[in-house]
């Protein structure tokens, strides 16, 4: 069984772009993404698609279940999708003995720019650059799921500024220790 244990950070400039190694376009839409489990459909570069069922978190880690399918047979599911397809460009960045995901988001995520590390362990420390900005992890506002719903544009000022004075509140969960 997979698990994932994902931190999820806002991103200030563009001073990773020189460090990036690698860019994929991906597309992918939500077949289900409320309720105790999500259930995506990913299709990169045109030419690789998986499906994945992901539970919802407990506090950094979460189910997650991939498995390759034909990129025909994803293309026929994208119209069975909830919401919207979302769009992005995803960005690998190593640092350290990590790598960061930086994903660009397109058509109605435009705007939006979300980096995300995976980690080994939840207590595990990590240097943050400097491009990265307020984290995000655990508010659903920022969840791929939730953006296929309810799109970045259509977020109003007082969304966004609601989002950024939840990124500032006292967490619910044990902050890790994290190295600047």
């Amino acid at each position: 069984m997979s698990f994932e244990i994902e931190r999820k950070f806002l991103v200030h400039g563009d001073a990773w772009r020189d460090l990036a190694v690698s860019r994929t376009s991906i597309r992918q839409a939500y077949i289900a993404a409320e309720g105790k489990a999500s259930v995506r459909v990913r299709i990169c570069d045109d030419q690789k698609a998986t499906l994945t069922v992901k539970g919802r978190a407990v506090a950094l880690r979460r189910l997650e279940l991939e498995y390759p399918v034909p990129v025909l047979d994803a293309e026929a599911l994208m119209p069975l999708r909830q919401g919207a397809v979302i769009e992005k460009d995803r960005y690998v960045v190593p640092w350290g003995d990590l790598s960061w995901e930086i994903d660009v988001f397109s058509a109605d995520n435009t705007g939006l720019i979300i980096a995300e590390i995976e980690l080994r362990r939840e207590e595990q420390e990590f240097d943050l650059p400097l491009w990265i900005g307020p984290e995000v992890t655990g508010q659903t506002l920022y969840y791929n799921s939730s953006l296929a719903l309810r799109p970045f544009c259509a977020w109003s000022g007082l969304d966004r500024a609601s989002g950024e004075r939840r990124i500032g509140e006292a967490p619910t969960r044990p902050i890790v220790q994290i190295n600047r």
